[in-house]
């Protein structure tokens, strides 16, 4: 029997599809300290700049992370970080059992 896929299930699947990758992870990770834009994130990171505009798009698409305008770069932080912390802290609970 084939499961009938609402959209609040979709959006779910993803949501959590963009939390499946652990580079977007570190990103989200980073973010939660405060601020950042790309160049930051490129080299405290150790990822290429390209990668880490992939998966800021992606999060910013999902809704995860918002970006301004500040002189010639953009500034990406995270649009609410404490179901995101909170997310993160259940995660290593469940892993650890």
């Amino acid at each position: 029997m084939a499961m009938r896929e609402d959209q609040d299930t979709v959006g779910a699947a993803a949501f959590f599809r963009s939390l499946g990758d652990p580079s977007r992870l570190a990103i989200l990770q980073h973010l939660g300290l405060g601020e950042h834009n790309v160049a930051e994130l490129t080299e405290h990171l150790g990822l290429a700049q390209s990668t880490v505009s992939k998966h800021l798009a992606s999060l910013r698409e999902q809704g995860l992370v918002a970006s301004r305008a500040e002189g010639r770069s953009s500034v990406f932080s995270l649009t609410d970080a404490e179901p995101l912390a909170a997310l993160f802290s259940a995660a290593e609970r469940v892993r650890q059992g």
